[in-house]
């Protein structure tokens, strides 16, 4: 049972060197990786399987050395495992200072990066912010033209309802000046674009000092009703 167990603790020991220099490698091409961030991180997914695959043999070799007969051989084996512990843990402070050299340089482009790209940054905020403003601009337009709309809408109403009121004072002015066929009720609505109806009619007018409802009358309704 001997040369059994021998073999095993020969490849366990091929295996933790194996593993360990390509720990060293990979731990080496991080310490000269000078980014992008995502290069970092799939060399660091590597650094940790073969961490495990050399922590799983160092634990092989553990075993072995435990299950030997002769004491003698078994120390030495125990401090084999020992060694192969302290070079892992070397590794991994290797591992963690290559980390930090790294993220530094990657800090160092992008600073470097963000400096040389700093008018063209500018440019791209600038067009930004009077986009914004245009669209700001855009909004407040249509609001306001959805104000005047109503408004417009509004005075149309208005405008309906004084003309249907002004039906029977204009019927009366014109039975008292001997105008044809008073108006019983108002003329159909006028468009919002005409002018103003009190205007027409000549209320307004009425309201105007030194002026008569004769001379009114005659000067602005010189057509007969229909």
């Amino acid at each position: 049972m001997a040369v059994p167990q021998d073999v095993h603790v020969r490849i366990c020991n091929q295996e933790i060197v194996k593993f360990d220099l390509e720990v060293k490698a990979l731990i080496q091409d991080i310490g000269d990786c000078s980014g992008p961030l995502s290069a970092l991180t799939e060399l660091n997914t590597k650094v940790k399987e073969k961490f495990q695959q050399l922590r799983h043999r160092i634990q092989e070799l553990e075993q072995s050395a435990k299950e030997q007969d002769k004491e003698s051989e078994k120390q030495v084996l125990l401090q084999e495992v020992e060694n192969h512990k302290k070079q892992m843990l070397s590794n991994q402070t290797s591992w963690r200072k290559a980390n930090l050299t790294c993220k530094i340089a990657i800090d160092n482009l992008e600073k470097a990066e963000l400096l040389q790209g700093g008018d063209l940054f500018r440019q791209r905020k600038t067009a930004k912010e009077s986009l914004a403003q245009t669209s700001s601009a855009i909004t407040e337009s249509l609001m306001g033209i959805s104000r005047m709309m109503s408004q417009q809408v509004q005075q149309s109403e208005e405008a309906m309802q004084t003309l249907g009121k002004a039906g029977p004072a204009v019927g009366s002015c014109s039975r008292r000046y001997g105008l044809q066929s008073p108006c019983p009720r108002a003329p159909p609505p006028l468009p919002p674009s005409a002018p103003k109806l009190t205007d027409l009619c000549g209320f307004s007018l009425l309201r105007q000092p030194g002026l008569t409802q004769s001379g009114i009358c005659r000067s602005h309704f010189p057509f007969r009703f229909l």
